[in-house]
């Protein structure tokens, strides 16, 4: 007899337009700013002094709306946005120190393309997702994340779920 992983259950998703409050606990969004305003709490605050800061662009393609695992990094934020000005959606959940997120505050968000988020150290993170056929987005984190700070949680074979983001 061979083990194999617990049936899947799909769950929908319910994604809310973002704004500062709602995505407080799990980072910030940053929004235009007037040019040569001084530094303050509407600017990212950055956690990238574990390593040597990476920002590149990436061209994701057919990322579609369903996924049934969330990772998280430990050591740093990290930032996301798309370039050309295109709406996308992410899921998270609040960090903590289990080894599991927290699926009862999860949630998800359409981030729309004049703005980006940083996701605070530790945040359980899905996406970025979209219907486009394709976007490239820039992305703040350190050099090493995908190599040292990668903690991914398998919702399928942990809870047996998988998710669909769908817009309001």
């Amino acid at each position: 007899m061979s083990v194999s992983s617990p049936p899947r259950s799909q769950r929908l998703l319910v994604v809310e337009p973002i704004t500062a409050e709602a995505f407080a606990p799990y980072g910030q969004v940053i929004f235009p700013n007037t040019d040569g305003a001084p530094f303050g709490p509407a600017d990212a605050q950055l956690v990238l002094n574990q390593g040597i800061p990476r920002f590149y662009l990436m061209t994701l393609t057919h990322a579609g709306t369903e996924f049934h695992a969330l990772t998280r990094h430990r050591r740093c934020t990290q930032c996301l946005g798309a370039l050309a000005n295109q709406d996308w959606l992410i899921a998270v959940a609040p960090p903590s120190e289990a080894d599991q997120p927290d699926l009862s505050a999860l949630k998800g968000f359409h981030i729309p393309g004049h703005c980006f988020i940083k996701l605070a150290v530790g945040t359980w993170h899905a996406g970025p997702y979209f219907t486009q056929p394709s976007v490239t987005f820039y992305n703040l984190e350190l050099s090493d994340t995908n190599l040292t700070d990668h903690q991914t949680c398998n919702l399928a074979q942990t809870f047996g779920l998988s998710f669909v983001l769908k817009a309001r």
